[in-house]
């Protein structure tokens, strides 16, 4: 579809571009991009190219793991052993307790967020005309973080995680004055120290998977907006300054979505 025209057609063109390639569990078959969805409908290209850029870390990182060497290291393990050092630094500093999670749970989510916010960079028309042409999917979309699902997934996760820690360091009823005696300690204000801790325990995932969810994509709507108001010839002047603020956005939105996740988890495992 053109980038140029009327505004219909860039309506159209922004449309088609935020549109998911989905798929109805009842039916099994793609759904059309007018229709309305349901629960049952699932963004098959968010969670496709989730799956992929975990396996590309896994296999990445694994080779990197059988084939590291203690004299001069290649640059690609130079790399990765700084990007360990740095997390490693970082749970250390945070996180207080004794686990043998935290640390590759972080690195996992700093390194699987990067590379979904990494696809942000590229050109919005690649891979969806090349699937087009030659798979015939009208749609796809190719951020899996700029989908709310997905980050709302992963912050569903943490959440478990924190409740986890929770109940395994105080105990279920440790978790339960924590939840009714917090700030007033004393019964008549259990109602309302329920509502307030509450309030704060829910807010974590929820503000956790809208941060990532609200950066991402608004970064990818601003690349839509610049292809689909400039002409072809232009359109780099806008997108490589763009492109360039970008990266520190996706590097520091992974970085955000991981220091809270330590955090969440040592506040979850500190006892009152």
């Amino acid at each position: 579809m053109s980038a140029s025209g009327d505004i219909s057609t860039q309506e159209e063109y922004i449309g088609h571009h935020l549109h998911h390639l989905q798929l109805d569990l009842r039916t099994l078959e793609l759904v059309h991009p007018h229709s309305i969805t349901s629960f049952w409908v699932l963004n098959i290209d968010s969670i496709f190219f989730s799956i992929l850029l975990g396996m590309i870390f896994l296999k990445i990182f694994d080779n990197i793991a059988k084939n590291a060497t203690n004299g001069v290291p290649g640059k690609m393990q130079t790399f990765v052993e700084l990007v360990i050092s740095f997390i490693d630094s970082n749970v250390r500093d945070i996180f207080h307790g004794k686990s043998k999670l935290i640390a590759p749970l972080s690195l996992t989510i700093f390194v699987w967020v990067f590379l979904m916010n990494l696809m942000d960079l590229f050109p919005i028309d690649y891979l969806p005309y090349i699937s087009q042409h030659l798979l015939g999917l009208s749609e796809l979309r190719v951020v899996p973080s700029a989908d709310v699902n997905i980050t709302m997934s992963m912050a569903v996760g943490v959440f478990i995680l924190i409740l986890y820690y929770s109940i395994k360091t105080k105990g279920i009823k440790g978790l339960i004055k924590e939840l009714t005696l917090q700030p007033f300690n004393h019964p008549f204000f259990i109602p309302i120290n329920l509502i307030l801790e509450g309030v704060s325990l829910l807010s974590k995932p929820v503000s956790l998977g809208l941060r990532l969810f609200g950066n991402i994509y608004a970064g990818e709507l601003i690349f839509i907006l610049i292809t689909s108001l400039l002409p072809w010839w232009s359109q780099w002047i806008l997108h490589v300054p763009w492109a360039i603020f970008h990266i520190l956005i996706i590097t520091l939105q992974a970085f955000i979505f991981m220091v809270l996740t330590i955090v969440y988890l040592a506040m979850a495992s500190e006892e009152h």
